[in-house]
């Protein structure tokens, strides 16, 4: 509908539209109007819980070692979701959680400024001797 036009005008342009016509804008309209309420709740939830929970929101304000977003954890997860899209995934649950434990010892490794290709030396060596001294992966304090 035109916003410009008189409703007069309007009311006329309706009347010529066939039923398949009016019941078709009726639909859209229903959807926008639904998707309106939908992001009203959506805001009002956010403002609630910005509201309700600001010392946790805010928290990394008064406290600076903690980095106000998420960017460390996604760039952890960068190497992993490119070798699924990579390799396609993963056909069975155990090769999954295979691929998943070796991806999170070579995080953890470069995290550490450690070299993975140590650490898997370290640990097949001291597997292939039966060792109980294995490499770990916690820090060291």
């Amino acid at each position: 509908m035109n916003k410009n036009l008189p409703a007069e005008q309007d009311r006329d342009k309706l009347n010529q539209l066939l039923k398949d016509e009016l019941v078709e804008i009726i639909i859209r309209q229903a959807i926008v109007i639904e998707q309106l309420h939908k992001t009203g709740a959506k805001a009002g939830n956010l403002l609630r819980s910005l509201r309700d929970k600001a010392s946790q929101w805010w928290y990394f304000l008064n406290n600076p070692e903690v980095p106000p977003d998420n960017n460390l954890a996604e760039q952890s997860l960068r190497l992993a979701v490119t070798k699924r899209k990579v390799s396609g995934g993963s056909r069975s649950m155990e090769r999954f959680q295979h691929t998943a434990n070796l991806l999170t010892v070579m995080q953890t490794c470069r995290r550490q400024d450690r070299s993975v290709i140590v650490f898997f030396a370290q640990a097949l060596l001291a597997d292939s001797i039966n060792s109980q001294s294995r490499p770990s992966l916690l820090p060291q304090f």
